[in-house]
């Protein structure tokens, strides 16, 4: 009885010195759902800032929806991540004169992205042109050339290698425009 006893105090001390440490759990399983959003000058290729969107929702498709507006004298275009319903961009178009961006309100500027030295190893890009109506061919290695080296763009493409570059000529002035007005926007998805 005494050894019954004695074991019994035994295992209970041995069972007290033992400390059991709650695993945390993970509570959001799925990865961040982000849009990057970047503007080149038409005429010299030079990145002028971007926009990074975070979102809540998860989607399996990412497609731009377009709504255009054409400038009789004043018109517009806005660029929506369809899924989510989710304004992108929103620029106004003026005839004979100078349209704005009016969203986003503000780009972080190019010294607020950090360049690296080499790419990530993925395919080369495919470009979706989201907004062509005069199905104009264009060559966009120079453009490509000005973001290719952003960290954020290499941090995007190697999340979605095969993801196609959203992209558009963004024309503020139109009729007797001035190209020097006018800007690339490109679009990633991670």
């Amino acid at each position: 009885m005494k050894l019954s006893l004695l074991l019994l105090s035994i295992v209970s001390l041995f069972m007290s010195s033992c400390v059991y440490e709650k695993v945390p759990t993970i509570k959001n399983l799925t990865p961040e759902n982000r849009v990057l959003l970047l503007k080149v000058d038409y005429i010299t290729n030079t990145f002028e800032g971007g926009k990074e969107f975070n979102y809540s929702n998860q989607t399996s498709t990412f497609t731009i929806r377009t709504e255009y507006q054409s400038p009789g004298d004043f018109g517009g275009i806005q660029l929506y991540y369809q899924e989510l319903n989710s304004k992108l961009f929103d620029g106004s178009i003026v005839w004979a004169g100078l349209g704005h961006i009016l969203y986003p309100t503000s780009f972080l500027p190019p010294s607020a992205f950090n360049t690296i030295n080499t790419l990530v190893a993925v395919p080369q890009p495919f470009f979706e042109n989201v907004f062509n109506p005069n199905n104009t061919i264009y060559t966009y290695d120079a453009v490509w050339s000005s973001v290719a080296y952003l960290e954020k763009v290499n941090q995007y493409r190697s999340s979605n290698p095969n993801a196609t570059v959203k992209i558009f000529l963004y024309t503020p002035s139109v009729g007797i425009g001035n190209p020097a007005d006018w800007k690339w926007i490109l679009v990633f998805k991670n």
